[in-house]
């Protein structure tokens, strides 16, 4: 047991409180001097305050020998709520902590998730919109689209098909149709494969924004089944080629979304 000094901040009043030598660490023993508490027993602070002073990590032996040392009241220790403060910060630092070590977004009980179904079709009526400008592509198209709802249970009365000259002219009638509320769903679809000039950006444009803008517009949900390919390759590849059917899958997205917007979204 040693007796070590602490450093003034400057000259002022100054007020007598314990230390102790252990493990080679000043430490301070929480006594109540005649005009402060300088600290709750339960604060211990793991590092160094500005000027020397230490919080010790263990409580003093009690039967260690106490020597006393002055200590000024312009310290850190001395100033009005400096204990009130540490503790605050201590909590604020468990209470982080804590946040980080648990899930940010966990899933309750009350969160729904809507989504559209496969076999809950019944009464749901559709619309196909094809195009005939490229037929060799579009009737493949076609074909798989139709095998996909009657392998989901649509029945062949419940399926309206509309043939138009191009994919340019899909999406006004895709409008007209979803407007006339008979539909749950308008399937449109078309082959644009590029050529020599830029009219293939023109029309694969156009049948893109098209068909968006029936949807939005009728508020029925309008599936973009448009092929646009850079060759015939590509596109015969797509229409139940090594590819699949791009067909039977925009007939699945109408299904799904005409359930969704069925029994969900009214």
């Amino acid at each position: 047991m040693t007796t070590t000094g602490v450093a003034a901040f400057g000259a002022a009043t100054t007020t007598s409180i314990t230390t102790t030598r252990k493990n080679n660490h000043p430490t301070l023993d929480h006594e109540k001097s005649s005009s402060l508490w300088l600290a709750p027993p339960r604060l211990r602070l793991r590092r160094p305050l500005r000027g020397g002073w230490f919080i010790p990590h263990n409580k003093s032996s009690p039967t260690a020998a106490a020597t006393t040392t002055p200590v000024s009241s312009s310290s850190p220790l001395s100033i009005p709520g400096f204990w009130a403060n540490v503790e605050m910060g201590l909590r604020r630092e468990g209470d982080l902590s804590h946040t980080r070590s648990s899930p940010s977004f966990a899933r309750t009980a009350a969160t729904r998730h809507l989504t559209g179904s496969l076999t809950a079709n019944e009464g749901l009526r559709f619309a196909i919109v094809v195009a005939r400008f490229n037929e060799i592509v579009t009737r493949p198209l076609l074909e798989g689209a139709l095998d996909t709802f009657k392998k989901y249970s649509v029945e062949e009365d419940d399926i309206d098909v509309v043939w138009v000259p191009g994919s340019f002219e899909i999406a006004v009638v895709a409008e007209r149709l979803g407007k006339s509320r008979k539909y749950q769903a308008v399937l449109c679809i078309g082959a644009v494969i590029r050529g020599d000039t830029t009219h293939y950006d023109a029309v694969a444009n156009s049948a893109a924004s098209g068909v968006l803008s029936a949807g939005l517009s009728s508020g029925v949900p309008c599936i973009f089944g448009v092929l646009t390919c850079d060759n015939m390759e590509q596109a015969l590849n797509r229409a139940g080629g090594k590819s699949g059917n791009k067909g039977s899958e925009a007939a699945l997205a109408a299904i799904e979304m005409a359930s969704l917007f069925k029994h969900h979204l009214k």
